[in-house]
């Protein structure tokens, strides 16, 4: 490295966790805004849509540590290299065994939104893995910011067991501190020598996975909507099978309403995981 570029890039831009913070600030806020982001906001989320995300995420994570093997040892990176503490490979297999079964690879969606980013996240780890570096960044500090608050809100909405089944994603049984570790990786991240050429790449590339993201929700969104089209089609072909025969005064009649009922408010009861779950499991926590 010259010594000029050494200088604007440890002076200058300062520290790199704070660039990368500086940087991706707008399109951060793009990616809170997105429709799907706004109805995880307003609690407006099914055990459908829940599932989604986490399939969404398998693939992400399976990448991205199969990248970062490829360059533990790599010095553009291997500083950040926290197998044990971080990576969430293992923990989304054991939570979509739950809620799939044992089937579960052959259940889960694979969007093209998804396919894009685990395609992105294989070409940077093959021919610039200096640039795996804000993925990790944004999706492991990310998800740390929020595991634990996030594992009781999604346990309580979803009514999950109190045992944890369903919430390995969320839990970092080796990260006693989650702040402390926090302040070790950025000081980590910030010690890698990088020139101001390249430092200017890692938060281009950091905005990069910020987009990602927001093609990940809209079509996320898309695939929420038709579901809930479905749903409702599905409840219209149910009110639709009362006989007409039945008068509204038979108790029969009644019994069967009720059971409609029922049926119908089932819906809701699947909701609500709240607006912080996305921004965390999404990566979006970058405290």
């Amino acid at each position: 490295m010259e010594s000029s570029d050494r200088e604007e890039s440890n002076g200058v831009m300062g520290d790199l966790s704070e660039a990368l913070k500086e940087a991706t600030k707008d399109v951060h806020q793009q990616a809170e805004n997105t429709e799907f982001m706004m109805n995880f906001q307003k609690g407006h989320v099914t055990l459908h849509e829940f599932k989604l995300v986490m399939s969404s995420l398998y693939y992400v994570y399976e990448a991205l540590e199969e990248e970062i093997e490829r360059n533990k040892e790599n010095p553009v990176f291997s500083p950040l290299y926290f197998p044990l503490e971080l990576h969430r490979k293992s923990a989304l297999e054991e939570d979509l065994e739950y809620f799939f079964g044992p089937q579960w690879r052959k259940k889960i969606n694979f969007p093209q939104s998804t396919k894009n980013y685990v395609e992105r996240l294989h070409h940077i780890g093959r021919k610039e893995p200096e640039l795996l570096l804000p993925h990790a960044y944004t999706r492991y500090l990310g998800d740390l910011s929020g595991g634990q608050v996030l594992k009781k809100i999604a346990q309580k909405a979803l009514q999950l067991p109190a045992t944890g089944e369903g919430l390995a994603f969320f839990t970092f049984p080796h990260v006693t501190n989650a702040t402390k570790f926090k302040q070790l990786y950025r000081s980590r991240m910030n010690s890698i020598d990088f020139d101001s050429a390249t430092k200017k790449k890692i938060l281009e590339e950091a905005k990069t996975a910020f987009l990602l993201n927001v093609k990940v929700f809209e079509e996320l969104q898309t695939l929420s909507t038709r579901q809930n089209e479905n749903l409702t089609d599905d409840a219209t072909t149910l009110r639709n099978r009362v006989p007409k025969s039945i008068k509204a005064g038979d108790s029969n009649y009644r019994i069967h309403t009720s059971e409609q009922t029922t049926f119908f408010n089932q819906f809701p009861r699947w909701v609500a995981i709240g607006g912080c779950v996305l921004l965390a499991i999404m990566g979006l926590y970058i405290l």
